[in-house]
């Protein structure tokens, strides 16, 4: 039987009038690991703080049992800015004893890409004072994981993380013993992870079993079961679950509810969007060009970070947009956001940027803009038009766009000044759509968005007529709002990924083991040498039939956009076409895989 870690008996916690915990008993056990959902402001810091004894509740208790050893990564972090990473993250260990430990190896390699963290100026031996946010929330997120402990209490952990560091953790915390209470609006993450969830609601906790994936399915359940009216059952949850059951039923890892009562519960639901639709309006509104690239170069100071780069974002593409930090991501969105601001004019360090003259682009950037503090909500959308036109006949006024978003009828009389970060950043995307842009460039979207008002940004963009790039770690949001991935991966080239953001996971994978240093060879025999100059002259055959494919597959590919733009107004004939590009665009990935390979050998 499992032991009990941490017991809540009757507690009830208050913060000026309003109870964000009422009289709330639960527990957590070995073994249990436990996500934590609800909307900003609801209480589910507090009640992970209650849990690790950091608050003490206003009335009932919490208790612990005895010798517990607890972790706890807190939304600020306690590390001394006077300290080095060395002796927080280490401590006192020597050289030889920590690189022989692989634990740490593991960690240090997960969080910070190597053994000698090649990020920071110093290294291990790096000032903590003068680093980041996100920097020493890694700092604090690695020293717990390197410690032992009972119970992990994260609040937010994949905050200031790449996918490929959240994918990490994620592996890291499965194969931990530890019992786990995650707080996070990464919803890829939490099916992942957990095996219950606590979803925070109104002073109350609601208990139920699975992953994220078995909690949509349970509370949509258990919400038409209580539902006295249709409206009520038309709620975004309803939607969403039609996305995990009809999108992306692989997800439910662990179901534990009826699939005949899902389906059922989704007959009606529409598919999240219907894309043919969506092509055709916005290749009215858009005409044939959106962003034309013909070798361009981007440049950050004297860092090549994108070169020769050939591209088009066309009518109603959806793109994700991945890769390592520093790839160049938002340099390129910034890079087209200035040829389309200056039309045209503003061009990159080299190459040519060609701007459909009908572009009205909205650039979400990761800093919020702000507005005069005493300016309500509801003001100051209204500042940016009082209706919007959202296609097919649709059309929503400021108010009702804004409860959309979550600011109720209340809400939309306050301040922009009393505004969390979250709420900000809501208000922030909120008045980019109501000036009715027909491009859309979102910057890490999803942060400081809980969940529920992710759903409801989704069934926004799932309407929404036009072309857009997305940056976001978040996978669940990314394979939600977008059709195609594309990913910058360090070297200069921005490539398709047929399959995704698993794809983009593998490539890194052998670029980081085909970059880690390789023992020297033994001395060959001289029948070793023959041998292996008999292997380079074939390598260098198979590279020049290589290449002569990829020189065909160009030369497919230009006429087939240029056909895609003859046809602009069929859209049976451009989806015809596009798949077409999208099989060249993957076998021309097989073969420059495989050409890579045929180099080493050559």
């Amino acid at each position: 039987m499992a032991v009990n870690l941490v017991n809540v008996e009757a507690v009830s916690k208050v913060y000026g009038t309003r109870a964000l915990l009422d009289s709330v008993s639960l527990g957590v056990s070995e073994g249990d690991r436990i996500g934590v959902v609800g909307r900003n402001g609801d209480g589910k810091t507090t009640l992970i703080r209650l849990l690790a004894k950091l608050e003490e509740p206003d009335t009932g208790r919490v208790t612990q049992s005895g010798g517990l050893r607890i972790g706890v990564l807190t939304q600020h972090d306690s590390l001394d800015p006077e300290a080095t990473i060395r002796h927080e993250v280490i401590g006192d260990l020597a050289d030889h004893e920590w690189a022989g430990n692989a634990k740490i190896r593991d960690v240090l390699t997960g969080l910070f890409d190597g053994l000698d963290l090649s990020g920071f100026p110093q290294g291990l031996d790096t000032v903590i004072g003068p680093l980041s946010g996100g920097e020493r929330r890694r700092i604090a997120l690695a020293k717990l994981l390197i410690a032992d402990q009972d119970l992990i209490v994260l609040d937010e952990p994949t905050n200031h993380l790449d996918v490929e560091g959240i994918a990490w953790l994620a592996k890291h915390l499965q194969a931990r013993r530890s019992a786990l209470v995650c707080v996070t609006h990464d919803r890829w993450f939490l099916d992942q992870v957990c095996t219950r969830m606590w979803d925070v609601q109104r002073g109350a906790v609601y208990e139920y079993e699975g992953g994220y994936s078995d909690y949509v399915f349970a509370r949509a359940e258990r919400e038409r079961i209580a539902a006295t009216e249709e409206v009520k059952r038309q709620n975004l949850m309803r939607k969403e679950l039609a996305w995990l059951r009809r999108g992306a039923p692989a997800r439910t890892s662990k179901p534990r509810y009826r699939i005949e009562a899902a389906n059922e519960l989704i007959a009606d639901v529409p598919p999240p969007r219907d894309t043919s639709e969506l092509m055709k309006f916005a290749g009215a509104r858009l005409g044939k060009t959106v962003f034309d690239l013909d070798d361009v170069t981007v440049q950050a100071g004297p860092k090549v970070l994108v070169k020769h780069l050939t591209w088009q974002l066309g009518p109603g593409d959806r793109i994700g947009l991945v890769g390592v930090n520093g790839a160049g991501k938002t340099s390129l969105l910034r890079t087209l956001s200035e040829a389309a601001r200056t039309q045209g004019e503003k061009q990159p360090a080299a190459g040519r940027v060609v701007v459909g003259k009908t572009v009205r682009l909205a650039y979400l950037s990761q800093d919020v803009t702000e507005l005069p503090p005493a300016l309500r909500v509801l003001e100051s959308v209204q500042q940016i038009r009082d209706r919007v036109d959202l296609g097919k006949g649709r059309e929503m006024t400021a108010g009702q766009l804004c409860e959309q978003f979550g600011f109720g009828k209340e809400k939309q009389w306050t301040p922009v000044g009393d505004l969390s970060g979250g709420e900000r950043r809501r208000l922030q995307l909120l008045r980019l759509l109501m000036d009715e842009p027909n491009v859309l460039f979102l910057d890490e979207p999803t942060n400081d968005l809980d969940i529920e008002t992710l759903t409801q940004l989704e069934d926004v963009l799932d309407g929404w007529p036009g072309s857009m790039v997305v940056i976001s770690h978040d996978r669940f949001f990314l394979e939600r709002t977008t059709d195609r991935t594309y990913a910058l991966l360090g070297d200069g080239a921005l490539r398709m990924l047929p399959r995704g953001i698993d794809e983009y996971l593998e490539r890194r994978a052998r670029m980081v083991e085909a970059s880690a240093p390789v023992p020297p060879p033994a001395p060959a025999t001289a029948a070793g040498k023959e041998k292996s100059a008999a292997d380079a002259r074939v390598a260098k055959k198979e590279l020049q039939r290589i290449e002569r494919q990829l020189d065909k597959i160009s030369d497919k590919e230009t006429k087939l956009h240029a056909q895609i733009a003859d046809n602009a107004t069929d859209f049976e004939k451009v989806a015809k076409l596009d798949a077409e590009l999208r099989e060249l665009a993957g076998e021309r990935d097989e073969l420059e895989m495989r050409w890579l390979e045929l180099a080493e050998d050559a």
